[in-house]
């Protein structure tokens, strides 16, 4: 049984939506419409497909809970970001990307292989003295939001305070 295309007025709601969430958070979308608008086609197959806005990008399982890494945005997105100036499906981009300092390439796949997903983190130390993260913890100077992560994000989705503004917290 095939998935029913989505009609071009659904699709103009999931990219005002999307648009309207990446700009309250502090993200871009790439500039290219058509691009992000097939994206957005992608999105609701999926949502159709499996119940959920999987990554269009990405093959998914079907079930939710051995994709809820892949369910757009993606637990990538950030890392993509920072690191190659968009996420791997290049719907969010970064600053640099949209002003032309920085050309968009290909983006390898960070997902891990099945058999090391879910797989918990190291446990933190026991014993006095600080506790021991995984990642670093970034904190907003101005309102005080925390995140865990590689490097800050580009921009705080609280209060909208650039980069230079986040400190090494832990």
């Amino acid at each position: 049984m095939s998935t029913p295309i989505p009609s071009p007025a659904d699709v103009e709601k999931a990219y005002e939506r999307c648009r309207k969430d990446a700009e309250a958070g502090g993200y871009r979308l790439n500039r290219d419409a058509d691009f992000v608008r097939s994206l957005m086609s992608g999105l609701l197959v999926n949502q159709q497909r499996y119940g959920y806005e999987s990554c269009p990008c990405r093959l998914a399982s079907g079930k939710q809970e051995d994709d809820i890494d892949i369910v757009c945005p993606c637990d990538y997105r950030d890392q993509d970001i920072g690191e190659f100036g968009a996420c791997f499906c290049a719907l969010y981009v970064s600053q640099e990307v949209l002003d032309g300092k920085r050309e968009l390439s290909s983006i390898p796949d960070r997902r891990p292989p099945r058999s090391q997903r879910g797989k918990p983190a190291a446990a933190p130390a026991a014993g006095g003295g600080m506790l021991k993260v995984p990642l670093p913890v970034w904190r907003c100077k101005v309102c005080g939001y925390l995140c865990a992560r590689d490097g800050p994000p580009e921009i705080c989705p609280i209060c909208k305070a650039k980069k230079d503004r986040f400190e090494r917290f832990l």
